[in-house]
């Protein structure tokens, strides 16, 4: 692996727990360093910091307060 990509790793530790996590990428960052920015979606999708992601996950929470909402006026009756 190229120094630029292990300084690379060593400066997003998120990024290189994703590696550890998916050794595959080691084989494709020794033959094609300049495949960080797939690493860089990949990694989000991984973490779930897509927008979708976020959207899926902000939606459930919303759901959440909204059965707690209704949960807690049931209780008032």
């Amino acid at each position: 692996m190229q120094t630029s990509v292990q300084q690379f790793l060593q400066e997003n530790p998120k990024l290189a727990h994703f590696v550890r996590f998916n050794p595959v990428w080691y084989r494709h960052l020794t033959r094609n360093p300049e495949r960080v920015l797939e690493l860089e979606k990949a990694s989000k999708a991984f973490y779930g910091k897509t927008l979708p992601q976020k959207a899926d996950k902000l939606k459930s929470h919303m759901q959440m307060v909204n059965m707690l909402m209704q949960f807690t006026d049931l209780m008032k009756d």
